[in-house]
């Protein structure tokens, strides 16, 4: 288990105004308000979903 990698991402633009599969990828990674952080599994799915929404966040 502590074999696994993780990545911190947080959310430092508002999605409002984006398009609507943006907001809702942001959504899936878990967060809300600007400023908010999740730690996430490092997989192609979760960095997919980074790559999709990168000028809306920061990974940490």
């Amino acid at each position: 288990m502590a074999d696994k990698k993780t990545l911190k991402v947080r959310l430092v633009k508002s999605p409002i105004g984006c398009k609507q599969a943006h907001r809702d990828t942001v959504r899936g990674l878990g967060l809300r308000k600007v400023n908010s952080e999740r730690v996430l599994e490092d997989t192609p799915a979760v960095r997919g979903m980074i790559n999709r929404v990168a000028y809306l966040v920061l990974v940490v």
